[in-house]
């Protein structure tokens, strides 16, 4: 497809992924999918005769090569390997340079960058956001370039186009990974049971190994507590249930929350 695409910039396949994602979820699955080979074919030169089984064929070519989920849809982030070239494709930085499978570190780069702790994040923070990125991984980044990469970043994950970053856009930027408390059945009856997921639980969000919860290792927490009711969330709930919860179960009011703090909160019996 490089033939195709070779004057392809970040704007284009903007405007390119957001026809094709018609339904505005995140992916491009099913029929958009289907549509979306065929335009291919077409740039290609491949327009004589397109059959629904020539369709299915290119289209299980490309997506055993670029579906690295893999789940049968494309995300944002695998369109851009197969489309963008390499000096363009400043969204695999993301994916490649920052892979997270915990909402701790997610939640360390969130307070980092919402510097003036509004529960959102602004162009302006985004923009520093992605000079640092760029910066540590050194790679040469005009102001042009960035104020670009940042507009269309900007346009790309903020859904509701209020020229803000939540929560959730910032998770679908970074790609971060499945909440990891969708492993465990939270109505576990077995006290034994009950003991060994709080065992693996709380081992996965005290990422200092210090036998306590503190700054981002309670966001973290709180942010995958608060997913299993409801996916859509801000940083001003975020910090609101953050504040009920060290109410709740900071019992020596050091701003921590310990292991047998948490463990007595969830209903459970812990001796260290």
């Amino acid at each position: 497809m490089d033939s195709a695409f070779d004057r392809l910039d970040a704007e284009g396949f903007l405007q390119i992924w957001q026809h094709f994602d018609a339904d505005d979820n995140g992916f491009i699955e099913g029929k958009e999918l289907d549509d979306f080979f065929r335009h291919m074919m077409k740039k290609l030169g491949m327009s004589d005769a397109i059959s629904d089984d020539k369709v299915r064929r290119i289209k299980e070519r490309f997506m055993s090569a670029y579906d690295s989920t893999p789940d049968g849809r494309l995300q944002i982030q695998e369109l851009a390997t197969m489309m963008l070239p390499e000096e363009e494709n400043f969204l695999l930085l993301f994916r490649r340079e920052t892979p997270l499978d915990n909402s701790v570190e997610f939640m360390r780069i969130w307070r980092n960058y919402d510097a003036d702790s509004s529960g959102h994040i602004s162009a302006i923070e985004l923009k520093g956001f992605l000079h640092d990125l760029f910066l540590q991984h050194e790679k040469t980044i005009s102001q042009d370039q960035l104020e670009k990469y940042t507009d269309t970043m900007m346009k790309m994950f903020d859904k509701n186009k209020d020229g803000k970053l939540e929560l959730n856009d910032l998770a679908r930027i970074l790609a971060l990974k499945e909440n990891f408390l969708l492993k465990f059945n939270m109505d576990a009856c077995s006290q034994e049971d009950r003991k060994r997921d709080f065992e693996k639980i709380f081992a996965h969000y005290d990422v200092s190994n210090t036998g306590a919860l503190e700054g981002p290792e309670v966001d973290g927490f709180v942010k995958d507590m608060m997913e299993l009711v409801t996916p859509a969330i801000s940083g001003t709930d975020l910090d609101k249930f953050r504040k009920v919860l060290l109410g709740h179960c900071d019992l020596n009011g050091d701003g921590k929350i310990q292991k047998n703090e948490l463990a007595l909160c969830l209903g459970l019996k812990y001796t260290s």
